[in-house]
C-alpha cells in the first residue's frame, strides 16, 4: 500500500492575493488606456448638440493603427501648435469633414458646405446655425484632414486657422475615434457617422 503523500500546506494572505490583484488590475487598466480605450471628458460647447459640456465619451485607441480616420467621424486630436491651444486643454475634439485630397468649399448656392462637389445636409449642427459664416476653398493636403465643430458658430476649428495649411491638420496628432457617450447614463449613446457623407465621390 503506497505511502501517503502530506502536501504542507502554505498559510495564505488575504491581504497580499488583495495585493497582487489590485497590482494586476492596475496593469491591465493602465494597457487597456493606452492602447485601446480612453475616457474623454467635453471641456467646451464647440461640439453641441453633438456632445454637451461635461459629457464624458468613449475613444478607440487602436482603431487607426489600421486605417486612416473617415470622414464624419469624431475625433480626439492635439492640435497643432500654431492653434494657440491653452494650459487647460491638451487635446480637441472636432468632426472630420474632409480628408487627404477632398476639396471642402463653402459653400453653394443653398449655403451648404461641399466635399468633392457633394452637398452635405448637416443635421448634426448647433440649431439656428448656419454651416459656416467663414467662406473657404480647400484642398486637403494628403496625410492631414480639415475639422469642424458641430457648434459652428462656438468652436475654434480648422477655419480659424486657415494661415497654417489651410487649417487642416496631420493624421499622426489623432488620438483615437470618440465611438459613444457614457456618462451621464441619461445621455449614453452611439457616435456613428451621418449619412450625409455615405454619398462623397
Amino acid at each position: 500500500m503506497p505511502d501517503k503523500i502530506n502536501a504542507r500546506r502554505f498559510p495564505r494572505s488575504k491581504p497580499f492575493e488583495f495585493l497582487v490583484l489590485l497590482i494586476v488590475a492596475v496593469v491591465v487598466a493602465a494597457g487597456v488606456r493606452t492602447f485601446l480605450v480612453q475616457t474623454f471628458y467635453i471641456p467646451s460647447g464647440s461640439m453641441e448638440n453633438t456632445l454637451l459640456l461635461n459629457d464624458k465619451v468613449l475613444v478607440n485607441k487602436a482603431v487607426y493603427r489600421f486605417r486612416d480616420p473617415a470622414r464624419g467621424e469624431i475625433v480626439v486630436f492635439e492640435p497643432p501648435v500654431g492653434w494657440g491651444i491653452g494650459p487647460s486643454e491638451q487635446e480637441y475634439i472636432k468632426r472630420v469633414i474632409g480628408i487627404g485630397g477632398d476639396r471642402v468649399v463653402c459653400c453653394d448656392a443653398d449655403k451648404r458646405i461641399t466635399v468633392n462637389g457633394h452637398a452635405l445636409v448637416e443635421d448634426y449642427l448647433f440649431p439656428g446655425d448656419a454651416p459656416s459664416d467663414e467662406e473657404f476653398d480647400v484642398t486637403v493636403p494628403a496625410g492631414r484632414m480639415f475639422m469642424m465643430g458641430d457648434h459652428r458658430s462656438d468652436s475654434a476649428d480648422s477655419r480659424a486657422h486657415m494661415d497654417s495649411d489651410q487649417g487642416t491638420i496631420p493624421v499622426d496628432r489623432v488620438a483615437g475615434r470618440a465611438f459613444a457617450i457614457y456618462w451621464p447614463s441619461s445621455r449614453w449613446r452611439s457616435l456613428s457617422v451621418p449619412s450625409t457623407f455615405d454619398a462623397i465621390p
